[in-house]
């Protein structure tokens, strides 16, 4: 019995040798590398993983792809972390954080094996992310695949986000680090805190291209214009109210996102406007480009049912009109008028920041560009702009979102040149708008980018009445509905000079159709799926109201194709 107790006993110590030997003390017990994989929803990710690189009392967390602008290390002695960003002009911030002011992990009984050393499980709460973490203290090395969670608990070798999304180390490389391999930061730069440092991070990541900066759109002031015409120069027209300037634009990357921002506060004028970013084509002889510098006679006409002609408004065999980019509101007063009206618990914002996804008008952004901004006013402070656009990166094998590489714009009823006498788009009263387009052979999967809002009339115009919008192809409806916004309540508090009704109702607070005070009216995309190349003509119908006494109705739209050529 003695015996067989003793063979047992031998036969147990035999057993737990592999174990001991993989978690013998290695020569440079300090140093080593270690390589994580991630893990989501049970699958792996290949080619996602990262290394832990500790050397003694430093180490530095490098992504697999080796590619990052951001450089991410702890110092374990000081319990500090460093996030280290260099810019490409020379510019270095650097964050420093102590562990203690990373949320503070609950240590937990649950144990595992992971790479054959004993761990101890914890958990966070971090953002309303449930962090399970497992570490080891089996080891002389401190560090964490990740700076913000658990950076002073020990090794950490496991990480599990939500129950879904693993980082688990798969293997420990031991051995001296050289100095090269762990690449600690030579220049630290500048110290900047947690918000100042976001900052930077963020706006590393995509590109940004300023167009103007802080200029101002008003009436009457006659700003000479420079000569020619010249790249990055701002040009003035119709009275200042049309802002211009010609620059030249990066080519499109497929799978880039492409947006446009615009801040705007008044800087005189109380009243709410309609505001226009626009393109303007020079694929034809005749341009809107021409309107502006020698007259609105210069554009074509559309003679209407009404009697009435309108100049420049849509496409013809020479000419094609201004593309709408963005379509936005001014508000009642932002930032001129804060001071001037103050109501208790009303914190007036400062501007109004207007920002939207324009990626489907990308292929037309590219090279040298006239973009404009139109604001209509009769004010001499009037308002101040900024406009800048934004490429965010993207993955170019992506096929869920093809670039539009065929645009076509087709009309655009407001009057940009609203100051210098283009006519308003009263032409609804009596008849469509109707316009022949010629489709290019290769041109497939089409669709119009449609922006309709209704304007004047006070209460019983059609700024305050819904109003059916109807297109037609060929004479076939492809698509109706009523454009209407009942959420401008939303944006009171940009609205501080909008008049206070009776009813405890403010102006900025009715709904309009299809846009309020202080925001973009986003565009439809209608799918033409029947559109074949060769001509077509293309119709919008709308019920325009009456005119009531001085004032009439009337409807802005704007229409762009845009489509894939093979």
């Amino acid at each position: 019995m003695r015996k067989l107790l003793l063979l047992i006993i031998t036969g147990l110590i035999l057993a737990l040798q592999p174990v001991q030997a993989q978690r013998k003390k290695p020569v440079d017990s300090a140093s080593a590398i270690i390589t994580y994989g991630f893990s989501s929803n049970g699958k792996e990710i290949p080619g996602n993983g990262l290394q832990l690189i500790i050397d003694h009392q430093r180490a530095h967390i490098v992504p697999g792809n080796g590619k990052q602008k951001e450089q991410q290390f702890l110092e374990l002695q000081e319990q500090v972390t460093l996030q280290v960003l260099s810019l490409p002009n020379g510019e270095v911030y650097t964050l420093k954080k102590a562990f203690s002011e990373y949320a503070t992990p609950e240590l937990l009984p649950d144990t595992a094996t992971i790479l054959g050393y004993p761990c101890k499980k914890a958990k966070l709460f971090i953002r309303s992310n449930t962090i399970e973490v497992w570490y080891t203290n089996a080891l002389p090395l401190k560090g964490t695949p990740n700076i913000t969670i658990a950076p002073g608990l020990g090794l950490v070798l496991k990480i599990v986000r939500n129950g879904n999304s693993e980082t688990l180390a798969k293997k420990i490389t031991w051995g001296k680090v050289t100095g090269t391999a762990l690449a600690w930061p030579s220049n630290t730069g500048i110290l900047v805190n947690d918000a100042a440092y976001m900052r930077q991070v963020i706006d590393s990541r995509y590109t940004t291209l300023p167009v103007f900066d802080q200029e101002q759109i008003s009436w009457g002031n006659n700003t000479p214009n420079p000569p020619g015409e010249q790249l990055n120069q701002t040009y003035h027209f119709a009275g200042g109210t049309v802002i211009l300037k010609k620059i030249n634009l990066p080519a499109a990357r497929k799978g880039e996102t492409l947006f446009a921002e615009l801040t705007q506060y008044s800087n005189g004028d109380a009243y709410d406007r309609t505001g226009s970013v626009f393109m303007i084509p020079a694929d034809k002889a005749i341009s809107f480009l021409d309107g502006l510098q020698k007259g609105v006679g210069a554009l074509p006409l559309f003679t209407a049912k009404n009697g009435k002609q309108y100049q420049g408004m849509v496409a013809t065999d020479n000419y094609l009109p201004a593309m709408e980019v963005l379509r936005f509101f001014t508000p009642f007063g932002v930032r001129q008028f804060n001071n001037q009206v103050k109501i208790a618990g009303y914190n007036w914002a400062d501007s109004v920041i207007y920002k939207q996804d324009i990626s489907e008008l990308h292929s037309r952004l590219q090279g040298d560009v006239w973009l404009g901004v139109y604001i209509g006013n009769y004010d001499k402070g009037g308002h101040k702009v900024s406009l800048s656009l934004k490429y965010y990166p993207g993955d170019p094998e992506d096929e869920n979102r093809p670039a539009a590489n065929w645009i076509y714009p087709v009309f655009n009823t407001t009057n940009l040149m609203e100051m210098a006498g283009q006519e308003y788009a009263t032409l609804f009263d009596k008849d469509s708008l109707s316009v022949t387009v010629t489709i290019p052979e290769g041109v497939r999967n089409i669709q119009l980018r449609f922006l309709t809002t209704g304007h004047g009339g006070w209460g019983g115009g059609d700024e305050f009445n819904p109003r059916q919008n109807e297109i037609f192809v060929d004479g076939k409806r492809v698509y109706h509905f009523i454009p209407w916004r009942t959420d401008c309540a939303t944006y009171r508090l940009l609205n501080p000079a909008s008049g206070n009704f009776g009813n405890g109702l403010s102006s900025s607070d009715l709904s309009r159709s299809n846009w309020c005070p202080g925001t973009l009216t986003s565009p439809v995309f209608i799918s033409l799926p029947d559109i074949t190349p060769g001509q077509h003509t293309i119709q919008v119908a709308i019920p325009q109201g009456k005119p009531e006494g001085s004032s009439q109705s009337f409807w802005n739209v704007s229409g762009t194709l845009i489509g894939e050529k093979k």
